[in-house]
């Protein structure tokens, strides 16, 4: 199947967005949850997070039946999205 460059495009930002996010709620937000009683920051975030971990495993999906992903592949960038700074590794995925 031929590449579609605004898939992975997407693919890309989708990911780095999560993870963004994934950083974001656990060196700010959870701090600022337990050191200085501010819960709602983690609400917020988390909210965030989840809508983004969400739309960046439906990219996953759509690389995988398009082809543009092994199964390999796309269970490894399932994994990178529970590491922290893991899908700042996904263009090496692609290439």
């Amino acid at each position: 199947m031929p590449i579609n460059p605004k898939l992975i495009r997407n693919f890309i930002f989708v990911g780095k967005s999560e993870g963004y996010s994934f950083l974001f709620l656990l060196f700010i937000a959870m701090p600022l949850k337990y050191f200085f009683q501010h819960p709602e920051f983690v609400r917020i975030a988390g909210s965030i997070h989840g809508i983004l971990f969400i739309a960046f495993l439906y990219f996953i999906l759509q690389m995988y039946l398009e082809q543009q992903l092994s199964f390999k592949k796309s269970t490894l960038a399932v994994f990178l999205s529970f590491l922290p700074f893991g899908t700042f590794f996904l263009r090496k995925l692609i290439s």
